[in-house]
């Protein structure tokens, strides 16, 4: 079941947020989200619709990029955490798997997962407890473990990519854009892995993504951004119901599969923008 251990407790409230880059360039406009207890939760949208900004400004990386959180409050676990450092905010619970499988290229697969376990203070018994159930995950990992990351396929490195995030113990795992680059096969088996880990260990995500088809069918929740806006939200299965999100994000209508060209002039006919 894809509720199993969800729970309506919320971990993380982002409250009516504005983004600026350059204190000039305004991204996000008034975002309100919630990620509750043992959750998946999809962020949806298209190409600049504003997803890695909001993951960024709950991590707190924005200040790397020269950005701000200029309005609108984010809460985890009822507490305000948008001026803590990136690192303090691992401490919490909350780790961010970054758009684009970012590994050490130069070090292994193992060392890299071993990395994600840098703040830990429990021993290295937890630890390696740990890394032995990253491997029961993602075994193809543990077959390469030895190997240079940077020779390892895309796929291997969105596994130890999140992998890492796993040996740091998180509570919330933002995942950026899992899908990107990889085979629709490799697709499928990242996301029933993000839904065992949710199931199993108890793990609420929060994953942007483009590939609205695949997301609305592993995420409890979803939320659909449009130019650094909320303009849709609801249940995984409502939204993949939903006629507009049938048309505008599926390419299917009442009458059928629509092609690129039926769709494409969507922004002048949304309902929910008018």
């Amino acid at each position: 079941m894809l509720d199993a251990g969800r729970t309506d407790e919320a971990l993380l409230e982002v409250n009516n947020i504005e983004v600026i880059y350059n204190h000039v360039i305004l991204v996000l406009k008034g975002v309100s989200l919630s990620v509750p207890k043992g959750g998946i939760t999809a962020l949806l949208g298209g190409n600049g619709a504003g997803k890695t900004t909001t993951l960024k400004a709950i991590s707190n990386l924005l200040r790397s990029e020269r950005g701000e959180v200029t309005k609108g409050s984010i809460q985890y676990r009822g507490e305000r955490v948008q001026d803590l450092t990136p690192s303090d905010l691992v401490e919490r619970g909350v780790v961010q798997v970054m758009e684009g499988r970012h590994c050490f290229e130069h070090l292994t697969v193992e060392e890299n997962l071993m990395t994600g376990a840098y703040t830990r203070k429990d021993g290295m018994a937890a630890v390696s407890a740990d890394l032995e159930m990253v491997y029961s995950y993602f075994p193809r990992l543990k077959e390469r473990r030895r190997s240079q990351a940077g020779y390892t396929s895309g796929g291997e490195q969105q596994m130890c990519a999140i992998g890492r995030a796993l040996m740091s113990k998180p509570e919330t795992i933002l995942l950026d854009e899992p899908s990107m680059g990889l085979a629709p096969q490799l697709v499928e088996e990242i996301f029933g892995i993000v839904k065992g880990l949710n199931e199993n260990e108890g793990v609420s995500f929060l994953l942007a993504e483009q590939n609205t088809n695949v997301a609305l069918r592993f995420a409890h929740y979803g939320y659909i951004l449009e130019s650094g806006r909320v303009v849709m939200d609801g249940p995984g299965e409502e939204l993949r119901e939903n006629p507009d999100v049938k048309e505008f994000y599926l390419g299917m209508s009442e009458e059928g599969r629509k092609s690129f060209r039926d769709v494409r002039s969507y922004r002048r006919r949304k309902r929910w923008l008018s």
